[in-house]
Formats: C-alpha cells, sequence, structure tokens
C-alpha cells in the first residue's frame, strides 16, 4: 500500500455536492483503503470570469499502480459530468493526483508531485489538514515550507 494525496476541486453544479459525490466514490475505489478528507475551501478561480471553486484534498492507501489511479480518477470525473472543452475551464469536478508515496513521475499523462502545487494555497493547506506533522515531498520539498512561502489569502476554510 503507497499513500497518495488526491486534490479535488469543483466550480460547477453545486460543487460541494460535487466533492462529496466524489470523495464516497474515492472510498469505493479497488484496491483502497484508509480514506481521510480535508475541511471543504472555497477560493476564487484561476481563470478570470469563473465561478468560485470548491476544492480539498483525501489522503488515500492504495494498491492500485499510478496510471491504474489516475484512470479510476477520471472515470469518477467522467461519471460526474466532466467535459474537457479548455484547459482551466470551469469543471463539474476534478480529481489530480497530488503526491503518490514517495514515488516522482514523470509520464505524459501524470506528474507527481502535481506541478505548481507549490503556489495553490486551495492546495496547500486541505494538505496539511490530512497529511502527517513534517511531510517531506518525494522531490525533497517540506510541507511546512510551501506552506511558508504560500499565504492563505483568498482562500475561505467552509463549515
Amino acid at each position: 500500500m503507497e499513500v497518495v494525496y488526491i486534490g479535488l476541486g469543483s466550480n460547477l453544479a453545486e460543487p460541494a455536492e460535487q466533492l462529496r459525490q466524489a470523495i464516497q466514490a474515492l472510498a469505493q475505489l479497488p484496491s483502497s483503503q484508509g480514506l481521510q478528507v480535508s475541511s471543504l475551501y472555497s477560493s476564487e478561480s484561476l481563470s478570470p470570469g469563473q465561478p468560485r471553486y470548491t476544492n480539498a484534498v483525501a489522503r488515500l492507501e492504495t494498491e492500485l499502480a499510478p496510471l491504474a489511479l489516475l484512470d479510476a480518477l477520471q472515470a469518477i470525473e467522467n461519471e460526474q459530468g466532466r467535459v474537457r472543452a479548455e484547459r482551466w475551464g470551469p469543471r463539474t469536478l476534478d480529481l489530480d493526483v497530488l503526491l503518490f508515496g514517495d514515488r516522482v513521475i514523470d509520464e505524459p499523462r501524470l506528474k507527481v508531485p502535481h506541478y505548481h502545487m507549490q503556489a495553490r494555497a486551495f492546495v496547500l493547506y486541505p494538505l496539511a489538514e490530512v497529511a502527517p506533522p513534517g511531510l517531506r515531498l518525494a522531490d525533497g520539498r517540506l510541507l511546512v515550507d510551501l506552506l511558508a512561502a504560500c499565504p492563505f489569502e483568498g482562500l475561505e476554510r467552509l463549515a
């Protein structure tokens, strides 16, 4: 079993409900257990003119291979109406593999640690809720250092 961290995001079709449905689907993934989920957070979209996003991070132990996990996550996205019409466009659901054990993965379909996560408060703060203290990313960076360099600005923790 490897510990993986998955970023969840939505800004269409009742985003909080989209995340709740995705969490239920993650709990049903084969060869996986120990699901933990952060609080939900609201943040502005990185693309101008889009609705606010609702985000969270899930921690999961899995025996799935990285690309098999990616395929399973994309199937969940598709089941929830994800349409890939434009890059960084609005979406019903976005599931991203943030960290996969202590692996650095550089495949055409999957880059881990997830690119730009170090600059995204909506990833780092929920990740800190479900990660152990002192989490070190596979590339050597410490989560606490990434948090110190990424202000909480524009992020709202939801009840």
